[in-house]
């Protein structure tokens, strides 16, 4: 929104830097009783009059609105435009960086959505660095501004990007609270569109999260449906992809790989580059849980996601998680060597971030390849960093998994107290 009272402070400066009167600059037009009201605050004016006065005092009309010149505006949006163009291809620290400097520029204080872009651009950036808790406190301020003047795809994205965040960063309960908000799905049901069938995706991954398979397998349903009936492309494969997730964990695992196959297929045709990559990775992953004798495909799977995710603005967490589905396969495949260098890669990645789940994970694998080629000081040490990060974890089914791999291993490494506690702290995460 445009204040009037700088606009009249503007208006009044130009004039007398030109050296017209208040009746001079009226004339014939308006009242110079008019423009001493606009001068004041007292009246908006027009677009129109605005556009006049703008041509009479030989200034841009976007300075008059603004306080920024056409030069300045040009600039600004450059700007942005190199700071998108960085993220989308991967250099998310050059990212982080332009659209930091963009929002120290005072010309951006007056330009509402432009300042917008550079806040949403930016927290997305820093969720790519890792930096979870800097992405949040931006998309939470975004979230919780009034959306006068906001589009209703920018308003979805927005809280989007803030359910995914919370969730990655283990605060389940109010990613639930925001993604449910959002599609106000607790007053009725949702007027489904491609944006919100991508919101209730979201939603969907914090509930097989928090391991509400229940709550999870009806809304993945309800999802398929909507998505089924707009026949978009982009609909369906965000109902198919978390919907695939959800089938897994309740043991349907053909209709699993029959959604994500869909999925995959759909976003190949036409699908932007991160999610893409992202969908190859969790097609990798899958294929490890369900078809042991395909590990050689779902290996190679993994390293054609890793790389396109390095070049995409997927993020050090999906990269990190990418790393480890590879490390994974390399274990099964009987190639330690190989899998510590993927766990190493992504134990680096994940610490340098805050996503805790992801070190947890990291260490655990680790600790894995470590025992297998005999450096059992070094596998304890690792599964000991990763019982530590888990122990800081809320319970889901993720950290119930992975303190069952712990216990696991520290029971073949001899450390039997220690696996006895960590099995018992699989069981609490899922309830038992």
């Amino acid at each position: 929104m445009v204040s009037q009272g700088l606009v009249g402070e503007r208006i009044k400066m130009i004039r007398r830097q030109r050296g017209f009167s208040q009746a001079q600059l009226a004339h014939p037009e308006l009242s110079d009783s008019y423009v001493s009201l606009i001068e004041s605050g007292k009246r908006t004016p027009t677009p129109a009059v605005l556009e006049l006065l703008a041509q009479k005092l030989d200034c841009s009309l976007t300075y008059l609105m603004n306080g920024v010149t056409a030069e300045q505006m040009e600039e600004l949006e450059l700007g942005l435009g190199f700071a998108r163009m960085a993220l989308d291809n991967g250099d998310i620290a050059e990212a982080r960086r332009r659209y930091a400097e963009l929002l120290e520029d005072s010309n951006l204080a007056g330009l509402a959505s432009m300042r917008e872009d550079a806040q949403y651009g930016y927290a997305l950036a820093a969720e790519a660095c890792g930096d979870l808790l800097e992405a949040i406190a931006v998309l939470k301020v975004l979230y919780e501004q009034s959306t006068e003047g906001r589009t209703a795809a920018r308003r979805v994205a927005i809280a989007i990007a803030l359910c995914r965040c919370y969730r990655e960063y283990g605060d389940l309960q109010t990613a639930v609270k925001v993604g449910e908000e959002a599609l106000g799905i607790a007053s009725s049901s949702p007027a489904w569109d491609d944006d919100l069938v991508e919101l209730g995706s979201t939603l969907l991954s914090v509930y097989i999260v928090r391991a509400d398979f229940l709550c999870a397998r009806q809304f993945s349903k309800e999802l398929l449906a909507a998505a089924d009936a707009l026949g978009t492309p982009r609909s369906i494969v965000a109902a198919s992809w978390n919907a695939a997730v959800a089938a897994h964990e309740v043991g349907f695992d053909e209709e699993a790989t029959s959604l994500l196959e869909r999925a995959l297929a759909l976003h190949s045709e036409n699908g932007e580059p991160r999610n893409l990559a992202r969908l190859r990775s969790a097609h990798a992953k899958l294929l490890l849980r369900v078809a042991p004798g395909e590990v050689d495909t779902a290996r190679n799977l993994a390293v054609r996601a890793l790389r396109e995710l390095k070049e995409s603005s997927a993020g050090t967490s999906a990269i990190a998680r990418c790393h480890l589905t590879i490390a994974r396969a390399e274990l099964l495949l009987d190639h330690p060597a190989e899998a510590l260098e993927h766990a190493l890669m992504a134990r680096e990645i994940a610490i340098a971030g805050t996503n805790r789940t992801v070190i947890a994970d990291a260490h655990l694998v680790l600790g894995q390849a470590y025992w297998l080629l005999r450096r059992d000081e070094e596998a304890l040490a690792a599964l000991g960093e990763a019982t530590r990060s888990l122990e800081l974890l809320p319970s889901t089914q993720a950290t119930a998994e992975i303190w069952q791999t712990a216990a696991e291993v520290l029971g073949r490494l001899g450390g039997h107290e220690a696996s006895t506690a960590a099995y018992h702290q699989a069981l609490a995460c899922v309830g038992l």
